[in-house]
């Protein structure tokens, strides 16, 4: 189940990785690693890194980055492959290079590894749970600071498809922006004059007075907020597929499969990125030589 990571992310992922790695190694090493320091600077070693838990393997291009920015010369053979389920205890790369550089990277690596595998892992559960469904699992912007890019990498290795990226590339008219504007028509047509600039318009409605005054408006992207199931059967009654509609609030991998059959076609789950628990990791060096 190999996943294709999102074309839209791909040239910024490509800037990004070496300024995530960079201030990570610093955060970590600042003016010098006290432990690595106090083995032989010509030691080389083999080192091998394994997953201690069942997941969906992702975070390669952060941890080849983090060792090879410290060990360039190194040599990296990896046994299980972006987007692949990995088992327990399975042996997911090798990294063979100074040992005092593999040292020093190994925390970053892993920081990387732990946590974007834990986002794959989640978010191919999501998905998983709706199979045989039309729906899509999609991101949020509930992502650590400074990591959204890599976050939302993972959730395409996951399956899942990348919602807007930031505030910059699409609009998202929610509860306060439709009371500053004074209505949700008044909302609408306001963003549809700067709409050139945005890869998708999409308006929140809590209500279906409010779905019905969207879709009289021109609404093609809406998203149903907190609504119970018998509310959300009646929006996609009164839709009628006129827009795309989306479903967030609350969701959870007991009731997310519910949701999908309510005939929607979006969910958007935070979780995916802010609720994670970290994939277990370990570096264990199994060869060294003089």
């Amino acid at each position: 189940m190999m996943k294709t990571k999102s074309q839209n992310l791909v040239s910024e992922l490509d800037i990004n990785i070496v300024e995530d790695v960079k201030h990570a190694l610093h955060e970590d090493i600042r003016h010098g690693d006290l432990s690595a320091n106090l083995v032989g600077e010509d030691t080389q070693a083999t080192a091998r890194i394994i997953c201690r838990d069942e997941a969906v393997i992702c975070g390669r291009p952060w941890a080849e980055a983090a060792f090879y920015a410290l060990a360039p010369n190194a040599k990296i053979r990896w046994f299980v492959d972006e987007g692949i389920k990995c088992q327990k205890n399975d042996i997911i790369f090798e990294v063979q290079g100074q040992a005092r550089a593999l040292l020093s990277a190994e925390r970053t690596a892993l920081n990387f590894m732990q946590l974007l595998c834990a986002v794959a892992t989640k978010t191919a559960l999501f998905v998983d749970a709706v199979g045989g469904t039309k729906v899509q699992i999609l991101d949020t912007r509930k992502t650590l600071p400074g990591l959204r890019l890599a976050q939302k990498y993972a959730v395409s290795m996951g399956g899942g498809v990348n919602h807007r990226i930031g505030l910059y590339d699409a609009i998202l008219l929610k509860e306060n922006h439709i009371a500053a504007a004074g209505s949700v028509t008044t909302a609408l047509e306001k963003a549809f004059t700067v709409s050139d600039h945005a890869k998708f318009v999409m308006i929140e409605v809590e209500t279906l007075a409010q779905l019905s005054e969207a879709l009289e408006a021109g609404a093609q992207f809406i998203l149903l907020d907190n609504m119970d199931f018998a509310t959300i059967y009646e929006a996609v009654k009164l839709n009628n597929k006129r827009a795309v509609l989306e479903v967030s609030g609350g969701i959870n991998l007991e009731t997310v499969k519910a949701y999908a059959d309510t005939g929607v076609d979006r969910i958007s789950i935070g979780g995916l990125t802010k609720d994670i628990v970290a994939t277990d990791f370990s570096m264990r060096i199994i060869q060294k030589a003089i």
